[in-house]
């Protein structure tokens, strides 16, 4: 039977600057391509997709659906990505007993279906495989769309098992790392980056499970 995970909300850190959650509650479903950077005063850094104000520095701007850069052949390309690789995300979904609802809205929130997309990180693929994530699933080419795949939903599998089906944890650890999760006393960490990628992945889950 699919995994079906538990959806708890964790109480919101105190680090999280009250501009930038907003934001991210009120993304649009096509999440924009860009990813920002900001210090504050006591010299803690926050990313977050949106300037929200003066001292914010671009990091990366992406190329993929939602970015400023490519407008309607943005949308195209999405579409083309989205019906290539769909069934690729939906046999690893099957394969490994996950909700195809799911494993596409983390693709969706990861590449927006580009398998060439990389991260400022250096995250790399579909579901944006960083390069420890990929030696621990045996995967040698990052860019191979069903290695990348296969791996990225392995890796969500397990993080689901590890949190004990708590969906929330399991997307925060997918974007933060298992060990930022476990250092805030297995709760969201408090990072706009974080917070607000949990959202995005849950609201595309929500839309697709709505999908008949």
């Amino acid at each position: 039977m699919p995994t079906r995970a538990k959806a708890r909300l964790a109480p919101l850190g105190p680090a999280i600057m009250p501009g930038l959650l907003l934001a991210a509650l009120l993304l649009p479903a096509a999440a924009t391509g860009d990813l920002y950077k900001y210090q504050d005063g006591s010299g803690h850094i926050y990313i977050t997709d949106r300037a929200m104000g003066p001292g914010y520095r671009l990091l990366k701007r992406y190329k993929g659906l939602g970015g400023r850069s490519g407008g309607g052949a943005a949308l195209k390309r999405y579409r083309a990505n989205r019906a290539r690789y769909g069934p690729t995300v939906d046999g690893a979904a099957e394969r490994l007993s996950l909700e195809p609802e799911l494993l596409h809205a983390v693709v969706r929130a990861e590449s927006a279906y580009d398998p060439d997309a990389v991260s400022s990180a250096g995250a790399v693929g579909l579901m944006q495989l960083m390069p420890e994530t990929a030696r621990r699933y045996g995967v040698s080419d990052r860019r191979d769309p069903d290695a990348n795949v296969l791996a990225g939903a392995s890796y969500l599998r397990d993080l689901i098992a590890e949190f004990e089906q708590d969906l929330e944890l399991a997307l925060a650890a997918y974007n933060a790392g298992e060990n930022a999760v476990r250092s805030y006393g297995n709760r969201i960490p408090p990072y706009p980056e974080t917070q607000g990628y949990v959202r995005k992945v849950l609201r595309y889950y929500a839309e697709n499970q709505a999908t008949p």
